[in-house]
Parts: structure tokens; C-alpha cells; sequence
């Protein structure tokens, strides 16, 4: 994901902060390890997840045919055969969610500590912040996947409606001790949102901030203010991008700055929009505008639809304006 990069950004007390953030080679200190790991072996699945929905073709050809020769046995054992594996593997999605919310705690944590500054943490704990990033990263990817396959939504309520005929009828599905009704309500709520795996960041950031009732909420939302600023740094200024290894590293970049903006817009009782805000939003948009349209339009619209604060009234025009769609 690039090489060591020096990154010049303001700390939150506005004192010059000059350090490195090392995406691709940092590695744990002994007083990261503990949490290294654990975080890790989460990382290690997310792998795993995105090559299974990126590969997630659905059963929508077995599902029409169903629908359509409803009195036909077979055709409806061949769209049953078809499904009931792909909801183990929703099921498996559904469930990462909740690890991937445990991480990001233990993760936050560390982040947030009062001993020293945000900026400071991110420079004597990078194996750390490259996981937050990592998370972000994968977040982001994991939801415009999923936004762009009608298929998995339409699975899994083709699964419920059958499950449900097989109750009136009174006729046993093993597959039922798999996803219980509890767990499928919770797994429609989860599917039904545009960017599931963004909300449920959002909302771990927020528990996390309403947990720790002790931890001040500006250790939290200067912690994702400073890694906004130090991704927006490494986009903005050539001298930094041109010892990028390779393109993925500007799109890990991207996805990360527009995950903390949401994350922080969540956490901080004002939002990202404000004009007093510490994250510099005109600034993060433009870089967002300066690459191909193509390989932003996700990110851009997860700042127009997934944020809390855009549309309020402490919102300047000129950023609203940015953010139309053309």
C-alpha cells in the first residue's frame, strides 16, 4: 500500500506534527501486540468475506423460475437447493459485522487513550492505526459491493417468504435451525440498509463514546479527524502520492479519509459540516473530485447518503453545492 510516507499535518493543538504513517510495512510494538493479534486474525477473515461477496451471484434465475411454475415440485426444490446455501453465506456476512464492531472497540481504545495526543498515537502505535484503516477500508469496499448486487436482498427475502409458506403448511426446514426468525429479523435490518457495514461502524463508534463515559467524545472525534487529515495530505500533495507503490494505495486512502468524515459525523454532537469543524470538508471533497469520477462516485455518495449532518442548516451552501450530483 505504498511506501514509508511522511506526512506533514496540523495536530489538534495546532502544533506542527511531523511523523510517518507506514499503510503497508508497520509492525506491532510489544505494547500493540496484544490487540495486533486479536485485530488480526479478524483482518485475516475480512479477506475472506469480500472474495465471497465479490464472487456472490445469487440464485435469481432458480427464483424466477419458482415464482413462476408455483405448483411444480421440483422447480421449487431446485430454487430452495439454490438459496439455502447463499443465506449460510449471508448468514456469515451478518456475523462478521459483529466482530468486525469488537475490533474497532479495541482498536478505538488504544486510539483514544488520554496519555498522549491523537496525532502522537498514530505515530508511536501504526501497526494499530493501519488496522483502523484496514477496517475503514474494508468497510467501504464491503458495502459498494454490496450495493451494487440486487441479489443478495432479493435471496434472502425469496428464503423468509418460503420459510414462511413452509410454517402455514406445517412443513419441517432443517435450514431453519441455521437462521432462527430472531436472527433473521436482525439479518434483514442489517441487509436492508444501502451501507450496512458503514452503519455498523457508525453505531459501534457511538456506543463506544457512550461506554466510556469517562474517555472525553473529542479524544474519539480528534483521533478520526487527524487520520482524515493525514489521508487528505498523502492525496493532495504529489511529492507524497508519487512514492505510492501502486494505485490501490490512493483508493485505500480515499475509502479510509470518507469513512473517518462519516464516523466522525456520527460522533461529534455538530457533525463534519460545520464551519468550525476540525476536519477541513471542502478540502477532502475536492481531493475526492480531483480523481476519475468512475472510482469515487461510491465514496461521494456515501458522504451525500450516508452521513447524519449534510443537510443541516450549519451546512454551507458551498459544500452542499460540491456534493450535487451532476
Amino acid at each position: 500500500m505504498g511506501n514509508l510516507i511522511k506526512v506533514l499535518t496540523r495536530d489538534i493543538d495546532n502544533n506542527a506534527g511531523n511523523f510517518f504513517l507506514d499503510f503497508e510495512n508497520a509492525q506491532p510494538t510489544e505494547a500493540e501486540r496484544a490487540i495486533w493479534e486479536q485485530v488480526n486474525m479478524v483482518l485475516v477473515e475480512a479477506l475472506a468475506v469480500l472474495d465471497d461477496l465479490q464472487s456472490y451471484n445469487g440464485a435469481g434465475e432458480e427464483i424466477r423460475e419458482a415464482i413462476q411454475h408455483p405448483n411444480e415440485e421440483r422447480v421449487q426444490e431446485k430454487a430452495w437447493s439454490a438459496v439455502v446455501p447463499l443465506v449460510g453465506k449471508l448468514k456469515k456476512f451478518y456475523e462478521f459485522s459483529l466482530k468486525l464492531e469488537g475490533s474497532l472497540h479495541g482498536l478505538l481504545k488504544a486510539l483514544t487513550s488520554a496519555h498522549c495526543s491523537p496525532t502522537q498515537h498514530l505515530e508511536q502505535e501504526q501497526a494499530l492505526a493501519r488496522q483502523f484503516a484496514e477496517i475503514l477500508h474494508f468497510t467501504l469496499r464491503f458495502d459498494e459491493l454490496k450495493m451494487t448486487n440486487p441479489a443478495i436482498q432479493n435471496d434472502f427475502s425469496y428464503y423468509r417468504r418460503t420459510l414462511n409458506r413452509m410454517r402455514i403448511n406445517n412443513v419441517s426446514a432443517e435450514e431453519e435451525n441455521e437462521v432462527n426468525n430472531e436472527l433473521a429479523n436482525r439479518m434483514s435490518l442489517f441487509y436492508a440498509n444501502a451501507t450496512p457495514m458503514l452503519k455498523t461502524l457508525s453505531d459501534g463508534t457511538t456506543k463506544f463514546v457512550s461506554d466510556n463515559t469517562d474517555l472525553p467524545i473529542e479524544n474519539t472525534t480528534d483521533c478520526l479527524c487527524t487520520m482524515a487529515s493525514v489521508c487528505k495530505v498523502m492525496l493532495e500533495t504529489p511529492e507524497y502520492r508519487s512514492r505510492f507503490a501502486n494505485e490501490e494505495t490512493v483508493s485505500f486512502c480515499l475509502r479510509v479519509m470518507v469513512g473517518v468524515i462519516i464516523l466522525y459525523d456520527y460522533v461529534h454532537p455538530a457533525g463534519a459540516f460545520i464551519k468550525s469543524s476540525k476536519i477541513d470538508m471542502k478540502g477532502c471533497i475536492k481531493v475526492l473530485k480531483d480523481q476519475p469520477q468512475s472510482s469515487v462516485e461510491g465514496l461521494l455518495n456515501a458522504l451525500r447518503y450516508t452521513t447524519k449532518h449534510l443537510n443541516d442548516e450549519t451546512t454551507s451552501k458551498q459544500i452542499k453545492n460540491m456534493l450535487q450530483t451532476n
